[in-house]
């Protein structure tokens, strides 16, 4: 995107665009053009989850949690999901889309098996096509709505819900995981 034309995800989506339970989300990320801060949380994302030592995988801070691979899993799954709902949105699918249950989808998803390395390459070249994605759009499409969970949502918001929900996760694991 050039640079002499001010993006349009530098624009806030409004509560009206979204629902109220994706609130939290929304409010992680700072005011300013999304898509950079998407870029420097996938760096952040590499860093911190590429860095970690093997056994720190494992680790849960409640014998009830999630390890920290399953709170990437998590991540990833979510990542997936909301991209998948983005894309959908954009080309004006107006098919309402199933919410999806984080529990069903950890009990299916075997992250503990995988190496920490494999959950950070999925997240990066799934968090660059979502960006490459979301560079292309035009800005009229970023306030097209769609419906999931059962809730209306634009492009724009979904965009803001799924940086959001990333680093939601990103401050549980530093502050609850010491990660």
């Amino acid at each position: 995107m050039s640079d002499l034309i001010s993006s349009p995800w530098s624009i806030r989506p409004t509560t009206d665009e979204y629902n109220a339970f994706y609130h939290g989300y929304a409010s992680c990320v700072p005011d300013g053009d999304l898509i950079p801060f998407m870029a420097a949380q996938l760096h952040r994302v590499q860093e911190v989850m590429g860095g970690l030592d093997v056994s720190r995988g494992d680790h849960r801070y409640e014998a009830d949690k999630w390890t920290v691979r399953e709170v990437m899993g998590h991540m990833l799954d979510t990542e997936w999901i909301f991209g998948s709902r983005l894309l959908r949105f954009a080309r004006g699918d107006k098919a309402a889309l199933p919410g999806m249950d984080q529990n069903d989808f950890m009990a299916n998803a075997f992250t503990n098996d995988r190496s920490m390395a494999s959950l950070v390459a999925e997240f990066s070249g799934l968090r660059t096509a979502t960006m490459t994605l979301m560079d292309s759009l035009r800005a009229e499409v970023l306030d097209w709505k769609g419906n999931a969970s059962g809730f209306d949502i634009t492009v724009r918001a979904q965009g803001w819900v799924l940086a959001g929900h990333c680093e939601h996760h990103m401050t549980i694991l530093k502050d609850r995981y010491g990660i």
